[in-house]
């Protein structure tokens, strides 16, 4: 049984709609992977060798909505959260001292900022990245869904060898 809100992509949307609404579902698909589990499960690795785990996940993603929503599109300088220049991959690396108190609330308010940083934006207003590509807002949104639908799949993977708990 899960709890979270889960919302349903439209099937019949403008455009801007139906992005953020499958944003919006992928978003929420990670949290529904995490219910019902404490700390330790969520810092439960999936398969050696890999350090894969939920609570990385959601650290990851707040990261990933960090980078593309305040930091490319709004051009914030938003430093990274758990990530450093000498540990590129910090936000996946938990411990024992890791818990979803501190990464649940930070991934939820990146997940605010993002809205706040698209919000009124045309999905053809234009930004620059650092390494002189330019892309638009539309492939943002086609970016973090492809985003989230790939570590969802990471996601339902790591959580059925927790418990045996699959689902869409």
């Amino acid at each position: 049984m899960t709890t979270t809100d889960r919302p349903v992509p439209p099937h019949h949307a403008d455009e801007r709609t139906s992005l953020e609404g499958w944003l919006d579902f992928h978003r929420a698909t990670l949290a529904v992977k995490c219910e019902g589990l404490d700390d330790a499960r969520l810092r439960e690795a999936s398969v050696p060798p890999s350090s894969l785990t939920l609570l990385g996940l959601v650290r990851h993603m707040a990261e990933v909505e960090r980078h593309w929503f305040r930091r490319i599109l709004d051009g914030q300088d938003a430093p990274p959260i758990w990530y450093t220049d000498a540990d590129r991959d910090g936000d996946f690396h938990v411990t024992e001292a890791d818990g979803a108190a501190d990464a649940f609330p930070v991934w939820r308010a990146e997940i605010d900022a993002a809205r706040a940083a698209a919000a009124g934006r045309s999905l053809d207003e234009l930004v620059h990245r650092p390494d002189g590509r330019v892309l638009d807002l539309r492939w943002i949104y086609l970016h973090m869904i492809e985003e989230y639908a790939r570590h969802n799949g990471h996601a339902d993977l790591i959580r059925e060898r927790i418990d045996g708990v699959t689902g869409d």
